[in-house]
């Protein structure tokens, strides 16, 4: 259960969604046939122990709804109750979406990242309408537009979501209380653009690290999420505070001292994500790993991550600072945490 109400949601997110949010991917046994329990509270704690607000729960890795909610219930009673857990709408259907999204909230799930599966392909604004009109109707969480251009609603405007389609939910919707604004990604029009229109009524988050700090110097923002930042130690955390305080240019010498890592992770994720309209999780999964967290296959079928990219990674944290595991890569599919 949800502590707020549908006509609520909007003033609760005001309140709640606040700081950085990061990423939680499951962790496995070693035969996959379950989920390593111990790995996920370590994950979630180290989050906690870092500065991290909250955290994704990443649904886009062969697992079920009943195993999501599992890993909700886990990262509820590790984190406690101030921590955000957003479930992740990425569910083959609309139908197992909602199932899977009520199962999380009875689990421990206070909020929703709506995704839309790469079985949904419109072509009017008013089928993309419904399917999210209808998640919101039979869901209860207050949840997060997410404009993206994977979704291919390029196809009906050039933004994918467009100024008058986004009114037109917020409208109907008032469980739609934030927007996680990438429209147009790489590049920055979709959060100037949201910001610009509805950021008196709903929190508009910018989670792309190496444009947020910057952004601001001039935009108002309380709210960063969800992405891996959290293989970056816990620099981001500490920037955004630090530039959400009146603290900028402290937060922009941060910025610069972390740049090997960050021209690494964009030279590493434009190799798979452009082609592909979709995340590389073992790429997530392994820079989480150097970081500390658990790291560990994923369930198949699952890509691969080459060895030259682990190395540019590896190296990019020791040239920024940022903590680096001495293990070898081969522990990485091992995991760092028994079940």
């Amino acid at each position: 259960m949800v502590e707020y109400t549908k006509s609520e949601a909007r003033s609760w997110a005001r309140e709640n969604f606040v700081g950085t949010v990061a990423v939680t991917h499951p962790s496995f046994t070693p035969d996959f046939s379950g989920i390593n329990e111990n790995a996920i509270r370590h994950d979630i704690l180290l989050l906690k122990e870092r500065g991290y607000k909250g955290s994704l729960l990443i649904a886009e890795a062969n697992i079920t709804p009943e195993e999501n909610a599992r890993i909700t219930a886990i990262a509820r009673e590790a984190a406690g109750p101030d921590f955000a857990l957003f479930f992740h709408a990425i569910f083959g259907t609309l139908e197992e979406n909602i199932h899977a999204a009520n199962l999380a909230t009875k689990a421990g799930a206070d909020r929703a990242l709506l995704a839309y599966p790469s079985s949904f392909w419109p072509t009017s604004y008013d089928e993309v309408f419904d399917y999210t009109k209808r998640f919101t109707d039979e869901t209860d969480l207050a949840t997060m537009l997410f404009p993206l251009p994977a979704w291919g609603f390029e196809r009906i405007h050039p933004a994918g979501m467009s100024v008058d389609f986004v009114r037109r939910v917020l409208d109907a919707m008032p469980s739609i209380v934030a927007i996680k604004a990438e429209q147009g990604y790489p590049g920055i029009p979709g959060v100037m653009e949201m910001y610009h229109h509805f950021r008196d009524e709903v929190v508009i988050s910018c989670p792309i690290e190496a444009e947020m700090i910057p952004l601001m110097s001039v935009l108002d923002v309380q709210f960063s999420g969800t992405a891996n930042t959290n293989w970056m130690g816990d620099y981001y955390p500490k920037a955004f505070e630090l530039a959400r305080t009146g603290k900028w240019e402290e937060a922009m010498k941060r910025y610069w001292e972390v740049q090997p890592a960050r021209a690494a992770n964009m030279a590493v994720s434009s190799t798979s994500t452009p082609g592909t309209s979709s995340i590389n999780r073992t790429q997530w999964k392994y820079q989480e790993w150097l970081s500390g967290f658990n790291g560990g296959a994923l369930r198949p079928p699952a890509v691969r991550l080459p060895d030259r990219f682990m190395k540019q990674l590896r190296a990019s944290l020791e040239a920024s600072g940022l903590p680096a595991t001495d293990s070898p890569d081969s522990e990485f599919l091992r995991g760092r945490v028994s079940p």
